[in-house]
């Protein structure tokens, strides 16, 4: 049984990762204090509670992980002055809060989720201020890479992702949560692209990390192709006597350049194709 410190384990990514994880390893998240525990009483879960920032350090310091995987995030595509503080805190310093302390925990490998995003157009012009926050995160631990040879530093790129249990307000939510209501959804163009990945796929590759020798880089999961949503939804509505209904926009082309990066070995998305997010509208 290994230790692993898991954050951000109450979002999307991290809450289908942790149920994965507590199979066969010691789970330690962390709380603020403030939040309710439903994790209480489950069984290989151990909590770090934290009020500040200096009490996080100090609750860090006392334990020993094998691996951290590092999902916490704050995620808005266009900004307010009320969204800077979150996304700094969730973006930057508390990974590196435990950036600091992976020496002391004797962290083998450390995992961490940004966004394809980050390299939108590779003159640092970025398409919102978190994948500049995510980008600037990225910075920071190649700093750590150096100062900490021996640590095995995995970074996971992810585009878009979908799922069951997501309460986030994507595409794929809206669709689902406007189908059973019956409501029109709007949709900016006919001609948008998205490259969709299930989050099981996502676990998938995280397991593949902690059981098998990959070599530390930056990887890429995202689905073998990009999703016209005017075909999505035209393929739904052909199966289905309950039809989505949609209010289309305009006809622009719509879609974001994936750059290349280096593909995870052993791992290919099998969860993430038309089918799968039909099932999961309807």
């Amino acid at each position: 049984m290994s230790n692993i410190l898991l954050t951000g384990s109450t979002g999307f990514i991290g809450s289908n990762i942790l149920q994965s994880l507590l199979k066969n390893n010691r789970v330690y998240i962390i709380l603020r204090k403030q939040k309710k525990n439903r994790y209480q009483f489950k069984r290989n879960i151990k909590i770090l509670k934290f009020k500040n920032y200096n009490e996080l350090n100090r609750r860090l310091e006392n334990i020993r992980v094998d691996t951290v995987i590092h999902s916490a995030t704050y995620y808005v595509k266009k900004h307010s002055i009320q969204d800077v503080k979150k996304l700094a805190e969730s973006n930057i310093l508390l990974g590196n809060i435990i950036l600091e302390n992976i020496h002391k925990m004797k962290v083998k490998k450390f995992i961490n989720f940004s966004t394809v995003w980050e390299d939108s157009d590779k003159i640092n012009s970025f398409i919102n201020l978190y994948a500049a926050y995510k980008k600037g995160f990225s910075s920071i631990l190649g700093y750590y890479k150096k100062k900490l040879p021996k640590i095995k530093f995995y970074e996971l790129m992810l585009s878009d992702t979908f799922g069951k249990n997501d309460q986030r307000p994507k595409i794929i939510n809206t669709l689902k949560k406007n189908y059973k209501i019956r409501k029109i959804t709007k949709i900016i163009s006919k001609n948008l692209y998205l490259n969709l990945l299930n989050v099981e796929d996502i676990v998938h590759a995280v397991n593949i990390i902690l059981k098998k020798k990959i070599k530390p880089n930056r990887y890429v999961l995202k689905s073998t192709k990009n999703l016209k949503i005017f075909n999505l939804i035209t393929s739904f509505n052909k199966k289905n006597r309950k039809k989505i209904k949609v209010n289309w926009q305009s006809k622009t082309m719509i879609k974001n350049k994936i750059y290349s990066y280096k593909k995870l070995k052993n791992w290919k998305p099998k969860k993430s194709n038309i089918d799968d997010i039909i099932n999961l509208i309807k």
